[in-house]
């Protein structure tokens, strides 16, 4: 079989800006065995082994802001006033995994008994397969591939064409850290069968996936056929409720970034906005003048807000949702920006859409955008709100916006989503679990939860010798 050939696509410019080459199943079978062989060495060295070579490749990695900020403004279109702050943030995001590393991996102590020591020891699984998406490559890999390294595994990465150098970056850092050879391995692929081939390999100990929930359900079903854990990080529709008590203006504000930053393109984006009826029309026209004030444009201009969106296959889909809502009644109140009417010519530019008179029959309402809009619903009561919110296959994040944060924390405990956010959205803290409920995925990152995957557990039960 020969190996295909993968180019990566500007989506400022739509030309070709990069070129891999795709492993072919024999390479990958090689890959796979090599990994094997190097755990039986790398599971067997010292925590404190593994946290010194990860925290030199974490203070590498910030020196390297610079220089990775313009790769990635480059390879996914997210504004350069923006790219080296996701180089920084998954440093500390690092840093505070290592923190917790020796008591996120200590033995766990059994009860005390007379003659008897007992306790569950954790370790590493062997293999690791890490397949991560695009749009914050950075900081999802590092999600998964800290704490899979300091438990002791060997990982073998397959990042997205459209950001390859990601791991080849954090590959060469590690090496330059210490990290012995094939430790980390990576390989590239646009190739669902190629996936289906590596998964499959019953060498392989655990899959971590973040993406589509299509290409989450499809490494699924290629796991299905043997007992291997699958992690799944998917999609989200996230809603915002705004209540009645708030500051409108500054809501309006802190909505529009969480909504419109990356031009929509997170998991945890802001999707759908529910608005008290008694500020509705108020803060649609905040939200109007938050609007007037972004630029739409070139990535590569520090003043730019919103660069293009991933692809050409995108922007059609997101508009798709726009025009569908608005022949269902929904109504376009975007403001005046000449920014959002004549962006550069070339790439995938979506303006960020402001929509009213929305409701749960439409797309925008229901499935994931992944773009920059804004679609606000008037609500009633918090009942309504909740309701509402919880009307969704989806449940990664939610947003309550109030005064009154007691009530916001009651609210939140009814919401059915992994990580519900009270006058704030959009951060994923490292030190809670990053979890999706619903089809928004399954399994932990982030915090000593996300240890937990990448061990497994053997208790000890030693008895005293009897003479």
């Amino acid at each position: 079989m020969s190996a295909e050939t993968l180019t990566t696509i500007s989506p400022t410019t739509n030309k070709g800006i990069l070129i891999r080459t795709g492993a072919t199943p024999a390479e990958l079978e090689k890959i796979v065995d090599v990994s094997a062989e190097r755990f039986k060495t790398w599971s067997k060295t010292t925590l404190s082994e593994r946290q010194a070579i990860v925290k030199k490749a974490l203070e590498i990695l910030v020196t390297k802001k610079d220089e990775y900020a313009k790769e990635l403004t480059e390879q996914m279109g997210r504004p350069i006033a923006y790219t080296g702050v996701e180089v920084t943030t998954a440093a500390k995001r690092g840093d505070y995994l290592l923190k917790i590393s020796e008591s996120a991996l200590e033995d766990t102590p059994g009860e005390a008994e007379k003659g008897f020591t007992r306790y569950i020891k954790k370790l590493p699984v062997g293999p690791v397969l890490i397949l991560f998406a695009w749009n914050y490559p950075y900081l999802i890999l590092i999600n998964s591939l800290i704490p899979a390294l300091l438990a002791g595994n060997t990982v073998i990465l397959k990042p997205s064409p459209q950001t390859p150098t990601i791991v080849e970056n954090l590959s060469s850092i590690f090496l330059s850290a210490g990290l012995p050879p094939d430790v980390i391995q990576y390989f590239h692929s646009g190739n669902a069968s190629t996936i289906d081939t590596i998964v499959k390999n019953p060498k392989v100990a655990l899959i971590a996936f973040t993406g589509s929930v299509e290409g989450g359900l499809a490494v699924q079903k290629a796991a299905a056929d043997r007992v291997v854990p699958v992690g799944l990080e998917l999609g989200g529709k996230d809603p915002a409720y705004v209540r009645a008590d708030v500051d409108v203006a500054w809501a309006a504000e802190e909505i529009v970034d969480g909504a419109v930053f990356n031009s929509g393109q997170s998991c945890c984006s802001i999707e759908r906005v529910y608005v008290d009826s008694s500020i509705h029309d108020k803060f649609v026209e905040e939200v109007q003048r938050v609007l007037k004030g972004y630029k739409l444009g070139d990535p590569f201009d520090k003043e730019t807000h919103v660069g293009p969106v991933i692809s050409k296959r995108s922007k059609v889909a997101i508009e798709g949702h726009i025009n569908d809502a608005v022949a269902a009644g929904a109504r376009n109140v975007t403001p005046a920006n000449a920014t959002f009417t004549s962006p550069p010519p070339d790439g995938n530019f979506v303006a960020p859409t402001l929509l009213i008179n929305v409701n749960h029959t439409m797309a925008v309402m229901t499935a994931e955008t992944f773009g920059p809009v804004i679609p606000v619903m008037s609500v009633s009561s918090d009942a309504e709100a909740v309701r509402l919110m919880n009307d969704s296959e989806f449940g990664l994040t939610a947003s309550i916006w109030t005064k009154d944060t007691t009530k916001g924390a009651e609210l939140a405990a009814e919401v059915e989503a992994g990580t519900v956010f009270v006058n704030r959205c959009d951060f994923p803290s490292p030190d809670l679990a990053w979890t999706g409920w619903k089809d928004s995925g399954r399994g932990v990152t982030l915090s000593r939860f996300g240890f937990e995957q990448f061990v497994r557990l053997k208790s000890l039960h030693l008895k005293d010798y009897p003479k």
